[in-house]
């Protein structure tokens, strides 16, 4: 099981945060990350939205980082550690741009970047930056295929809808090959779908773990899916968070839990066919608390995972 470092102050939600978390800084950030780096973790992701419509802060929050310029930075500011997202909004954005900045940011990290890309639920922030909603499902699509073009081919031609181009070049290509790793981030068989035909994991947010070795089926099922490798994750937390970031109440996934309830609920989850996962931010108060606790999951938890 790989452990994702879940790094205070990515966003505020109702359902999970804590309120030391609102006061932790960027280079309160920095110093989490080249630990997490240092002890052993596996991955940072980082969550995203551009703007939180006022009748979603309560729940949301008001906080989210632009996913790539906080991977790169966090790439630059680590050695061996795998930068993420949780989710990339892929039709928000233009994708030779989106692309250029993936490609530049795995190739100054030496192939250290990853990308989970997914559809965006707020239609209001859609709204906002010009991008009809109910198309974002086959913008997504296109958007995908024409990345891949521009990231793996040597003459990159794409002719679609929503982008085209020819007669370019585009360097530099990831270093990661064929290029640097796609999850799909959603629950519907829609992106079940996505990530059958382009990805090399899913990230599960509403699905209940135990409906995960099932739609795991459904995703290998599918006649787009080739046999690669293929990661699912699932944190402990996040059952707590329900649709539209509603708080849910959980208690399989509460803060604080012990060695062995951790070790319990990891092994489990990957019976299930999770091989990615997380835990609960911990009751504390301050950061050199929470890094304490960190360390102790490296140390003498994820020793006893399978």
């Amino acid at each position: 099981m790989k452990l994702v470092f879940n790094l205070p102050h990515m966003l505020r939600l109702k359902a999970m945060s804590q309120p030391w978390e609102a006061s932790v800084t960027g280079a309160d950030q920095t110093r989490m990350a080249k630990c997490a780096d240092q002890w052993g973790y596996d991955m940072i992701a980082v969550p995203e939205h551009f703007v939180i419509p006022g009748d979603h802060v309560e729940l949301s929050g008001p906080h989210y980082l632009q996913s790539t310029v906080a991977q790169a930075y966090l790439a630059g500011a680590t050695d061996r550690i795998q930068l993420n997202s949780c989710i990339t909004v892929l039709p928000l954005q233009h994708p030779i741009v989106l692309a250029k900045a993936l490609a530049t940011a795995d190739w100054m990290s030496s192939g250290r970047m990853m990308v989970t890309f997914g559809v965006g639920w707020l239609e209001r922030e859609f709204e906002l930056l010009g991008v009809p909603f109910h198309e974002r499902g086959r913008i997504a699509d296109e958007y995908l295929a024409a990345i891949i073009e521009l990231w793996t081919s040597e003459s990159p031609r794409f002719e679609g809808e929503y982008v085209s181009f020819d007669d370019i070049a585009f360097e530099p290509k990831p270093v990661q090959k064929p290029h640097l790793p796609i999850w799909i981030g959603g629950d519907a068989d829609a992106a079940l779908r996505r990530a059958a035909k382009y990805a090399s994991g899913w990230w599960s947010f509403l699905t209940p773990p135990e409906q995960i070795a099932e739609r795991l089926d459904f995703i290998k099922s599918q006649p787009s899916y080739d046999g690669r490798p293929f990661d699912v994750v699932h944190g402990l937390g996040t059952n707590r968070v329900g649709e539209g970031h509603t708080v849910r109440e959980d208690p399989h996934s509460r803060p604080g839990m012990s060695a062995a309830e951790l070790v319990h609920g990891l092994s489990w989850l990957g019976e299930q066919g999770v091989s990615v996962s997380a835990v609960p931010l911990p009751p504390v108060t301050c950061v050199d608390e929470y890094l304490d606790y960190a360390q102790w999951v490296i140390e003498d938890v994820k020793p006893q995972l399978p």
